[in-house]
């Protein structure tokens, strides 16, 4: 039975060698009392185009995952993981559909929150920066460019090791920002929910006027929608406040 007066509840279902998202997500939301995270881990260590690698992102175990998020009554469960930008949206909207299906509970992905955002603030172009490689970056601009996003430029860090990732720091993404930037896409993408992209956007944002999405501050933005409660603060995205 639901409580009206508790706080609403997301469910996450985080890759396992992930360290930034969730004290990010609660560095986000500032302390708010409307609204809790419950996290259900996934085995994900390495990021690449391999079969081995894909494997890791199995709509089943994501089920799984799900299926134990629900047992918490949680209102909203999230994939919070972007491997939908390289395998395809169409695989991440069948784990939120499978997710929806096993739970009764409204599902989403880091993925599809980026699309979702796309299409609400006519975002046609993009800025793409990430900590990966050149080969899933480039599997990621063919796979926006199906779904009608047209990256307009570029940049990764090189890396595979998922932990790795949130060990880089937030400086590290300003001068390829600034290159990306320059060229005035509708918006700068932060892709990977394991990269401290947010702590910068606000000072990027005034500096280049351009919109920045990064990856958990737009999974933590969809998540507030499909719960009903009050979004984000601007300064971490001005489209997502």
């Amino acid at each position: 039975m639901k409580h009206t007066t508790r706080p609403k509840r997301i469910g996450m279902i985080v890759p396992s060698s992930n360290t930034c998202l969730e004290p990010q997500s609660y560095r986000i939301l500032g302390g708010r009392d409307d609204v809790t995270i419950h996290s259900a881990r996934i085995p994900v260590t390495r990021i690449g185009t391999d079969a081995g690698a894909d494997k890791q992102f199995d709509i089943e175990g994501m089920r799984h995952a799900a299926e134990l998020l629900a047992t918490a009554d949680v209102d909203v469960i999230a994939w919070n993981g972007t491997s939908g930008s390289w395998l395809g949206p169409g695989h991440d909207r069948a784990i939120a559909t499978g997710i929806t299906a096993a739970t009764g509970i409204p599902a989403t992905t880091s993925t599809l929150a980026y699309f979702d955002a796309f299409t609400d603030f006519d975002i046609q172009s993009i800025g793409l920066i990430t900590p990966y490689t050149q080969d899933v970056n480039e599997k990621v601009i063919t796979q926006y460019s199906k779904e009608g996003i047209r990256v307009a430029g570029h940049r990764f860090l090189g890396l595979c090791d998922n932990e790795s990732f949130a060990r880089v720091a937030p400086e590290e993404l300003i001068p390829g920002s600034l290159e990306l930037a320059a060229d005035h896409p509708d918006a700068l993408i932060y892709l990977c929910t394991n990269l401290y992209g947010a702590p910068i956007v606000e000072d990027l944002e005034e500096r280049t006027q351009v919109p920045i999405l990064d990856s958990v501050a737009v999974t933590l933005w969809r998540c507030l929608q499909l719960a009903g409660i009050p979004l984000l603060h601007r300064r971490w995205g001005r489209l997502l406040g």
